[in-house]
């Protein structure tokens, strides 16, 4: 953590400074584990480690799974049920892989929300937050693609409708739409695509995962106060920190320890729970799904995708104005990554000196009205599409977008805010040091005299 004092490796035996000044590579995982992390962290920052392992778990699952899948139109969906009927572990690979991904989303929607929540996004960690995102953005479209891959019902026209949403881009949206098919229509070339990006994006995620990690590592973590860590003297550095190991690395490796119970539990008593029914039918072009639904974790952006049609007035004025050459969809599209936009663009819209919303009262409200609509455009993206659900998806959509827009911008200037601890100390105390100090007092009292 730069500008924290703290011991660096220093390698003793002979061996050991050979290898130091060639390949420092003891003296960065020495420095990496023992580096100083704010002591108050509490449970909403293990979503971290929860997220590693779950990369490295699909990238291994992944691999295996490859050995034995077939990229053909015609033996794609044969080739999933091989690996689940004849391989040796095949559905255990499969089932691990498939609900790896849902614990994959639910790790970082938890990751994300902490981090709008205490201000994580703030400066000097915007660089932070922004690979983050991107990181996020990656994520959907690697899992995008590999629901293609099973070539069920739900895969063939989920892919359909997506890729088909290229087409709207005004003058080079046919041109995009059939460079990314690799021809007219969803077919055997999009199947090898998808595949070959499925395969290879896992790996730039690794990539920009360290550069997360290496970014925050240089910051320093926040914490729940929002307030830095102190740097002028190795002592109030050290009141104000513990090393990552032991403490949290024990504390996050229990945690992860909870979490895979419940996901082992759900891969082999249901496994088949978040998946779709029409998914387990082999695609056919000739007969479309009665309704056509995402993955659970795409749901709130193609409630968003959805909830501009011809019919929405601003839809309207902007056809009229653009004289018929936005679409609907394109427009829906355009709000859809405004959506993903407006959340990366979080450090420069809230306007706040006061980072950790535990002492803002008026972003705890606004924030929790945010969290419910996160899951009210998750249930309206699962509905069929009715005029009902079409409002509520343009509600929630308004809500989404005034919250990063309209409301951190006013709240910066017009919420006052609770009286915040001046160390990361005496907030240590306050919450867990109150023993501690009563003992302290008594023994500092005199004794009653006799």
């Amino acid at each position: 953590m730069s500008g924290i004092p703290h011991d660096h490796y220093e390698p003793k035996s002979n061996a050991g400074k050979w290898l130091h000044k060639r390949l420092p590579i003891v003296s960065l995982m020495y420095d990496t584990l023992m580096i100083p992390t704010p002591k108050n962290l509490n449970w909403m920052w293990i979503w971290g480690i929860v997220l590693m392992f779950c990369l490295v778990l699909q990238i291994i699952t992944g691999i295996i799974l490859v050995m034995h899948y077939t990229p053909h139109v015609d033996m794609a969906f044969a080739s999933v049920e091989h690996i689940m009927r004849n391989v040796n572990g095949g559905w255990a690979m499969r089932y691990i892989h498939q609900n790896g991904a849902s614990l994959f989303f639910i790790a970082v929607y938890l990751h994300i929300f902490r981090g709008l929540y205490y201000g994580s996004y703030k400066a000097p960690r915007e660089i932070t937050w922004i690979i983050g995102m991107l990181i996020y953005v990656l994520m959907m479209g690697t899992a995008f693609m590999g629901y293609v891959l099973p070539w069920g019902q739900m895969s063939f026209w989920g892919a359909t409708v997506i890729t088909g949403l290229f087409g709207a881009i005004p003058f080079a949206g046919d041109a995009i739409q059939t460079w990314l098919l690799g021809g007219p229509a969803v077919d055997n070339a999009t199947l090898n695509r998808f595949l070959s990006l499925h395969y290879l994006l896992p790996f730039v995620i690794l990539g920009l995962v360290i550069v997360h990690v290496w970014a925050f590592h240089t910051t320093g973590n926040n914490n729940p106060t929002g307030v830095e860590v102190r740097r002028t003297s190795r002592a109030e550095a050290d009141a104000d920190t513990l090393p990552f190991w032991p403490y949290f690395v024990i504390k996050d490796l229990f945690a992860l320890a909870v979490i895979l119970v419940g996901f082992f539990a759900i891969v082999g008593y249901m496994p088949n729970y978040l998946g779709h029914p029409d998914n387990y039918i082999e695609a056919n072009p000739l007969v479309t799904p009665s309704h056509i639904v995402p993955e659970w974790y795409f749901l709130p952006f193609y409630a968003i995708l959805r909830a501009f049609d011809s019919d929405v007035w601003i839809v309207i004025f902007f056809n009229f104005v653009s004289g018929g050459i936005i679409r609907a969809d394109f427009f829906g599209v355009v709000m859809m990554f405004g959506a993903i936009m407006v959340v990366a663009l979080a450090p420069w819209l809230d306007t706040s000196l006061v980072r950790s919303g535990r002492y803002r009262p008026m972003l705890k409200w606004w924030f929790w009205i945010f969290i419910v609509n996160f899951f009210v455009l998750m249930w309206a993206g699962s509905r069929e599409p009715t005029a009902a659900i079409a409002n509520v998806s343009l509600i929630g959509t308004a809500y989404w977008f005034a919250y990063f827009l309209v409301i951190l911008p006013l709240l910066g200037v017009i919420e006052k805010p609770l009286p915040q601890p001046k160390t990361i100390e005496d907030d240590f105390k306050a919450h867990h040091g109150k023993a501690d100090d009563t003992e302290g007092s008594a023994a500092a009292q005199p004794a009653p005299a006799k």
